[in-house]
């Protein structure tokens, strides 16, 4: 039976590039290639399916980038929901290529997801963007607000590689409104404090807050938390389980205290371990109970 096919297309639908439940429950993506035949009278037209496991890794991370970085529902595709798929799509939707990069050598936004400071990485990025500090060097951070869900990580083999200076009499290095993260990351400041938390999960770990040695040093805090304050006397339930500062396997020096509270959160749950050269803090900083 010889049929020769007069034209072939081949393109992606993207269309139905979206989420749908595999027999184990998984979100899974599946892009549809139409071929469009035009064979012989009395012969219909073929359309033929491709898994899209059968793209390289390049084509699938390519794909990946045009996705949320957090979940948005179990009837739409995200990043979040596709690493869940298998063990190579959760390494190809976590690959440091997804991330955004903070290089301080770089003069121009030539380079896509390049930036060369940490202030246009963090207005540039979408929720649940994840920035990839440079190591080398220091980064200039003074009074930048972070309101979306970010997480902001060190490129350096230690904390020390990474250091992100507050300049003089400014408030804070970093003044957080959402939930975010931070790792692998050394934050100086004078004459202020390291972090500002005033709502949202901040999470440290792998840190070094250090402020530095000043005679009014006493007005110095390496984290402020003013989240729960007394404008909120009646905070909801999500705001009681919503706001919160979780610190673990951080080096904190120098300042009055390491946290001042000024709303409704309390320090909780501190563990200390003293190593030769430093002192490692382990705490909570949530509502009271």
């Amino acid at each position: 039976m010889k049929n020769k096919l007069q034209s072939e297309s081949l393109e992606f639908d993207t269309r139905l590039l979206s989420a749908s439940s595999s027999p184990i429950g998984k979100p899974q993506i599946t892009a549809v290639c139409h071929m469009d035949q035009n064979m012989k009278k009395g012969k219909r037209s073929s359309s033929r399916f491709t898994n899209v496991n059968s793209l390289d890794d390049g084509c699938l991370m390519h794909i990946f980038s045009f996705l949320s970085p957090i979940p948005v529902g179990v009837e739409f595709a995200d990043r979040y929901n596709t690493a869940l798929v298998c063990h190579r799509w959760l390494f190809l939707a976590c690959h440091p290529r997804l991330w955004l990069r903070v290089d301080r050598a770089v003069k121009s936004l030539t380079e896509s997801g390049v930036f060369p400071s940490i202030e246009e990485a963090v207005s540039a990025a979408r929720p649940g963007d994840t920035i990839l500090i440079g190591a080398g060097g220091f980064h200039f951070a003074s009074n930048i607000q972070i309101d979306k869900p970010l997480c902001l990580i060190g490129g350096g083999d230690s904390p020390d590689d990474t250091t992100l200076v507050c300049s003089r009499g400014s408030d804070s290095a970093l003044e957080f409104l959402s939930t975010c993260k931070l790792a692998n990351l050394t934050v100086t400041a004078e004459l202020g404090c390291c972090l500002l938390h005033r709502s949202g999960r901040l999470i440290i770990e792998d840190c070094n807050l250090q402020c530095e040695s000043n005679p009014l040093d006493y007005l110095s805090y390496a984290i402020i938390t003013t989240a729960g304050g007394r404008e909120a006397t009646l905070p909801s339930a999500a705001q009681r389980n919503g706001d919160s500062v979780s610190v673990s396997q951080t080096r904190i020096k120098g300042g009055a205290k390491a946290v001042l509270t000024s709303g409704t959160l309390a320090l909780q749950r501190v563990r200390v371990i003293y190593a030769p050269t430093s002192i490692l803090f382990w705490f909570d900083v949530v509502h009271q109970l």
